[in-house]
């Protein structure tokens, strides 16, 4: 009885987390570039007080055995890097991937990555996230750039005055090979760890990356129905285990008050 109580206890601490992460993506459901993450349990060890296959005293064999479940718990939250809808903005700043792949951007020392492609411009005309980190490789806009062009290739071609060209780069992206394994840091921003492995840099459009358009942005990938059907089945599952160990301590209860 007193083990149901706590498995009943370790689902409720399971479906808090769920809805902790399901908030997390309704939160972030109109942030650039954001990927919704999905909590996964696994259960936990089982108390085995009869083993299948063992032969009975008259000779025979025990078909199924009894083992009783003592839980829940959390095995992880992974991030989902489907492809969010894309909008056209207007701005020829914006850059949307369009396939695999991640913008490189430095944050202080650090080199990071990112989806989210709604730049801007520093004091100094570097093209950086909305945070001041730069572009990799960094691009600088003269102050009589009337117009910028990107290609699916990642060609950034910096126009002035008369259609003139002032300055050309190659905006490259790199790929990951277990993009669920990256560490989010937050602002948008990944860093690189021994489960993603290493950033392996390319030209867009080439060896499995995607292609790159400006003038566009990669929303989030989270859907709203999907995320609040997500939340009624957490919410309902929450009340069962509660009710379960009420349930367990009732009869905890009724076996106390026995009397002979």
């Amino acid at each position: 009885m007193i083990r149901g109580i706590w498995t009943a206890a370790s689902g409720m601490n399971a479906q808090e987390m769920r809805i902790d992460v399901v908030s997390n993506n309704l939160a972030n459901v109109n942030t650039t570039g954001f990927k919704k993450s999905r909590a996964n349990f696994q259960d936990l060890m089982y108390q085995t007080l009869l083993i299948a296959g063992a032969t009975t005293t008259g000779g025979g064999q025990i078909p199924t055995g009894i083992q009783v479940g003592m839980g829940v718990k959390p095995s992880g939250v992974q991030k989902i890097f489907t492809q969010g809808d894309y909008v056209q903005s207007g701005n020829d700043l914006d850059m949307s991937i369009q396939g695999e792949g991640f913008f490189r951007v430095m944050h202080g020392t650090e080199e990071l990555y990112t989806r989210a492609g709604n730049f801007t411009l520093d004091s100094e005309g570097f093209i950086t996230t909305n945070t001041g980190d730069r572009l990799q490789p960094e691009v600088s806009l003269p102050a009589d750039t009337t117009l910028v062009t990107l290609q699916p290739d990642g060609q950034l071609t910096v126009h002035g005055a008369q259609d003139t060209i002032l300055s050309t780069v190659n905006v490259t992206l790199v790929s990951f090979i277990n993009p669920a394994g990256l560490f989010a840091v937050g602002q948008n921003l990944f860093r690189p760890t021994e489960a993603s492995g290493p950033a392996v840099e390319g030209t867009p459009g080439e060896n499995g990356l995607g292609t790159l358009a400006n003038q566009s942005l990669e929303m989030s990938n989270v859907s709203v129905v999907e995320e609040m059907v997500a939340m009624i089945v957490g919410q309902r599952a929450y009340e069962a285990n509660s009710k379960a160990l009420q349930t367990g301590d009732s009869m905890l209860g009724i076996a106390n008050g026995l009397k002979r």
